[in-house]
Order: C-alpha cells, then structure tokens, then sequence
C-alpha cells in the first residue's frame, strides 16, 4: 500500500522552524514490505520557504505570526499533495499532528498561545473529503490495524 507521510515524520529539515522532527515509529514503517511511503510537505508544495514563520489557522484562513494571510500558500500546497495521492493511489497519510496543514483532529487555535481546539489542517481536510484516511503519528496502532488487521502494532 502507498501511503503519504508528512516529510519531517521521516526526520526531513522542512519543518517552520527548519529543525526536523522525525518520528521512530514512522521511520520503522520503511521496514514494512507492504507499505510504501510517499513523503510530501504541503506548505513547500505550497510555495513556501523553510525556515518560515509559524502559521496557525483561524477560522477558515491560515495566517503567519506577523499576521500575513498565508492562506493561499496552504491550500495550493495541499492540492498538490491530492493530486500525487491519487498519482500513487493512496488511500491512507500519515500526516504531523496540530499542524495549520497536516494536522487530523486537532489544530492550534491561532493565537500563538499554544492552545488546541477541535479541527483539521488545510491539507488533512482536503484529503479526507477526497476518501483518503489520515493518521497522526501518534496513531500508528490504528494506521496499522488499517492495512493489514488487528495483528501487527508498534511499540513507540
């Protein structure tokens, strides 16, 4: 099965903030020899650059810390990742939780302040509504259990 997962799962330098934040439990899914994984970055599919300033989404806009409107930028990135999911036929992504982009369920609220409410990233949105199933990082049990059955889980 092909899968997208968020570039800076498998430890790619693509983050906001140019750090990487690499995830064992993702890496050890490059093990698996019925899971191919497709990396992609929505917000550099989107045109912008790394480093780059934080961005959260308020309401249905995503804005930067200087209070741009990087809305665009968001969804541009996110189109792209749907269009090579369905080039590669994927029908799951396993994308970087809280994420404006990625993020399944659960999105910063755009104050900067750290605070969490109930959402999905631009990208995550897109996706889902496109029948494709998104799994945060921390859901690799479920994502697993998606594949190939309640047999196989990770220890992380």
């Amino acid at each position: 099965m092909r899968v997208l997962v968020s570039m800076c799962l498998l430890g790619t330098f693509c983050r906001y903030n140019g750090e990487r934040k690499a995830d064992e439990g993702v890496l050890s899914l490059l093990d698996r020899e019925d899971v191919t994984l497709i990396p992609v970055c929505p917000e550099q599919l989107g045109g912008l650059s790394t480093p780059r300033l934080p961005a959260e989404q308020r309401e249905d806009k995503v804005f930067d810390k200087s209070g741009a409107d990087q809305t665009e930028a968001f969804e541009n990135g996110a189109k792209e990742v749907l269009r090579l999911a369905k080039l590669y036929g994927c029908k799951a992504a396993i994308l970087k939780e809280r994420s404006p982009s990625c993020g399944s369920n659960v999105i910063y609220d755009g104050t900067f302040q750290g605070a969490r409410i109930p959402g999905d990233g631009v990208c995550a949105s897109l996706l889902k509504k496109n029948g494709i199933r998104v799994f945060g990082e921390s859901e690799l049990n479920e994502f697993c259990k998606f594949t190939e059955g309640a047999s196989r889980t990770i220890s992380v």
